[in-house]
């Protein structure tokens, strides 16, 4: 089930490890193919959950890795990759919040922090040939380390299936949790949790109760509704119900409040980077309840023009992160661009939870540019509706002039 490869210098290799049926392959496909080469196994510990932590470095060292390397990466994965994210209002196709594209930029940085610290010249990792994140994975690589050789094991190996997978690891006497019953593949960090594959491979089928595992169904969620305080700084939240946290601790805090009410559920059929559409669910509970509060603050304090600046920026913002191009400088601008819109959207807001919804139902700010004398039916002393009408004609002047040409044409 491999082919032969002639190694090509390379000595010492870091593969992103998780120690799912795919790296757990990769380990000894590796020391089959390459000769001599040494395996350092790294794992980004980016919220994904403690239980998938346990027994990680005694698998990996018995697999055939040489070190494991575990990397705590989850207060900055929150605060300098999600948070900027979220500020940006960037929102993949309408719906995704990027849960799964958020983290890949900061796992490639800590694999390259980790080979540069072993002395590794090549970068391994396990993303197959049909997906986005071999286009995430060495995007940043190319980024940060053109110099280290990439190797992709699903773009070389012969194995075609779960199957094959499981054969290769039972005639090396592997073990593996993996078995062919579990149908779903799922990728889970602090923010969020993604589903594919199995009856989701159709879109004819609703998703049954098994696909979800962080989110109550909304239908059994609790009949009265929940409601959250969150205080926002540059476009942050800093505080929930009053308490201040990290921002690690803060999405956590959500997590558990926003996950008994269902919230945070999409079903989509997107369309991937390489060109075909692949259908996913995802679960966001605390991300959905930070994006509502903020969008909630913007509402309050951005003029028109800023607003549909920030509306421009997060469209391409989304693109940006779903494509695998935060080590660029389009990146670099447009979170400058997200971060000058963000000095004003401070204030506070209570958001309704409810049945998988996440409602923002009450927001001030102390930079608020509504004015209830402004905006007020009643009489008031700062608006004189007379006004209007100069400014009527002024703004449709271009139409008006338009229509008088066209009936001098037509009378002619």
């Amino acid at each position: 089930m491999s082919i032969e490869i002639k190694n090509t210098g390379v000595k010492k290799v870091v593969l992103a490890y998780s120690g799912g049926l795919d790296t757990s392959a990769i380990i000894p496909w590796l020391k089959e193919n390459y000769d001599n080469c040494e395996i350092i196994a790294f794992c980004a510990d980016v919220g994904q959950g403690e239980e998938e932590l346990v027994g990680l470095t005694e698998k990996a060292l018995a697999s055939g890795a040489s070190e494991c390397h575990i990397v705590d990466l989850k207060e900055e994965f929150v605060k300098d990759y999600i948070y900027p994210t979220i500020a940006s209002g960037a929102i993949y196709e309408g719906t995704y919040l990027l849960g799964t594209s958020m983290a890949r930029p900061i796992i490639a940085k800590a694999q390259v922090e980790v080979a540069r610290k072993v002395g590794a010249d090549a970068l391994c990792h396990g993303c197959t040939g049909k997906g986005n994140d071999q286009v995430r994975f060495e995007g940043c690589f190319a980024a940060l380390a053109p110099d280290l050789k990439v190797i992709a094991p699903w773009r070389e190996w012969t194995m075609q299936s779960r199957e094959d997978l499981l054969a290769y690891l039972a005639e090396r006497n592997i073990k593996t949790s993996a078995s062919a019953t579990k149908i779903y593949s799922r990728d889970a960090n602090a923010f969020h949790i993604s589903h594919e594959g199995g009856e989701l491979e159709d879109p004819w089928n609703e998703p049954s109760k098994g696909v979800w595992t962080l989110t109550a169904d909304p239908e059994d969620a609790p009949n009265k509704p929940e409601y959250v305080s969150l205080e926002v700084a540059h476009g942050r939240v800093t505080k929930v119900n009053g308490e201040a946290l990290t921002p690690y601790g803060v999405l956590m805090t959500l997590n558990a409040i926003a996950a008994p009410h269902g919230v945070g559920r999409i079903d989509i059929t997107e369309n991937r980077l390489v060109g075909m559409k692949s259908r996913g669910c995802y679960e966001t509970p605390g991300g959905t309840v930070m994006f509502a509060a903020l969008r909630a603050i913007e509402e309050l304090v951005l003029d028109k023009t800023s607003r549909n600046w920030r509306e421009q920026v997060g469209a391409q913002m989304a693109h940006l992160v779903y494509d695998g191009r935060w080590f660029t400088p389009l990146c670099k601008s447009l979170l400058a661009a997200s971060e000058s819109l963000a000095e004003s959207v401070n204030g506070e807001v209570v958001v309704k939870l409810y049945k998988g919804q996440a409602t923002a139902v009450k927001k001030r700010s102390p930079n608020s540019l509504y004015s209830e004398a402004f905006a007020t039916f009643g009489e008031d002393q700062v608006y004189d509706q007379k006004h209007a009408e100069g400014f009527i004609r002024l703004y449709s002047l271009a139409s008006r002039i338009r229509a008088l040409n066209a009936n001098d044409v037509k009378g002619k």
